[in-house]
């Protein structure tokens, strides 16, 4: 099945330059890669530790030397 989407002529353009840099020969790939990526990407984001709190950095950084 085809379908057609709307898409403004930026988005057009982001896409074709894109499908170039990435290799892709269609803009189907080139979405199906997106998309595969985006969703691996918030899969793994916490790994086997998804109660894991959001990393907070402390005031004074540990490694800077105090010279």
């Amino acid at each position: 099945m085809v379908t057609t989407i709307q898409i403004d002529n930026e988005t057009i353009k982001m896409l074709k330059n894109l499908k170039f840099d990435l290799g892709y020969e269609t803009y189907n790939e080139l979405i199906r890669a997106l998309v595969y990526e985006n969703k691996r990407i918030k899969r793994s984001k916490k790994g086997k530790f998804p109660k894991l709190k959001e990393f907070k950095r402390e005031e004074l950084d540990r490694f800077t030397s105090a010279h």
